[in-house]
C-alpha cells in the first residue's frame, strides 16, 4: 500500500473525532471522502477543502442513502485504502429500563447498522482490488461497562464482535480491526461526564497523534482489538 496518498473514507466527519481525523489526513496530503448528517457542516467542509476532498450528507442508519453515496463515490474514485467507521451516537444517561425505545433504537441503527451498511457497500470493491483496511471504532465501553450507558455499551460490544467475525471472512490483502480511540474531550464524552471531559485531549490534539497510528494498521493486525495511543 502506497502511503504517499491514500484514499480514506470516514463516516461522521462533521464533528469530533471524524472531523479531526479528516482534517489531519487532508493536511497530510491524503484524499478524504467523508459523510455526516449535518448539512451545514458538510457545506462548510466542502467549501474549505474544495478539490481536495469529497464530503456528502449521508445518514448512515439509512441503507438507501449509504448505497447511493457509495455508488457515487466508487464511480468517481478508487476503492478506499482505509474505511474508517467512526460515526456513532450515545444515549442520554439513564438506567436501561428508563431509556426511551426510540432512543435505544437510534443508537443501534447508527452505531451497529450504520457500520454494517458501509461495510456492505464498500468492502466488495476493496475485495475486488485486493486491498484495504476496515477500522471500526469501538470504545472502552465495548470491552467494559458502566451504568446509564447500556445502549451505547451494547452497540460497541457488538462492534467488537462484528469486527472479529468480518476479520475471519476477509480474503488475502484485507484486514479489519476494532479500535478504541481512548478518552477525548468530545460532545459525546461531555454528555456523560460534563466538565470532567476537559481533563482529556481535544480531538485535534488526539488526531495529530492517532492519525498516523491508524495508517500503520496492517494485515498482521487483522482481527485485533486495538487501543489508540
Amino acid at each position: 500500500m502506497n502511503k504517499n496518498k491514500l484514499t480514506i473514507v470516514i463516516t461522521g466527519a462533521t464533528k469530533g473525532l471524524g472531523k479531526a481525523l479528516a482534517e489531519q489526513y487532508l493536511q497530510d496530503g491524503h484524499h478524504v471522502i467523508g459523510c455526516g448528517r449535518d448539512s451545514e457542516s458538510i457545506k462548510s467542509l466542502s467549501t474549505i477543502y474544495e478539490g481536495k476532498a469529497d464530503f456528502q450528507v449521508v445518514d448512515i442508519s439509512r441503507y438507501d442513502q449509504v448505497q447511493k453515496w457509495s455508488a457515487l463515490v466508487l464511480e468517481k474514485y478508487r476503492p478506499p485504502d482505509f474505511l474508517i467507521n467512526n460515526a456513532a451516537i450515545i444515549n442520554k444517561n439513564a438506567f436501561v429500563w428508563e431509556v426511551p425505545q426510540e432512543e435505544f433504537s437510534s443508537v443501534i441503527d447508527v452505531n451497529i447498522k450504520g457500520t454494517y451498511h458501509t461495510i456492505k457497500v464498500f468492502v466488495p470493491s476493496m475485495i475486488k482490488s485486493k486491498n484495504g483496511i476496515v477500522v471500526n471504532f469501538s470504545s472502552g465501553w465495548g470491552r467494559s461497562t458502566s451504568p446509564e450507558v447500556g445502549p451505547y455499551c451494547s452497540s460497541k460490544w457488538a462492534i467488537e464482535g462484528l469486527s472479529k467475525s468480518l476479520a475471519q471472512e476477509l480474503p488475502e490483502g484485507l484486514a479489519c480491526v476494532a479500535l478504541s480511540p481512548g478518552m477525548i474531550d468530545t460532545e459525546m464524552l461531555r454528555s456523560c461526564w460534563g466538565e470532567n471531559a476537559s481533563l482529556h485531549d481535544k480531538p485535534e490534539i488526539w488526531a495529530e497523534r492517532v492519525a498516523p497510528y491508524i495508517l500503520d494498521i496492517n494485515l498482521k493486525d487483522n482481527g485485533a482489538s486495538l487501543t489508540a495511543p
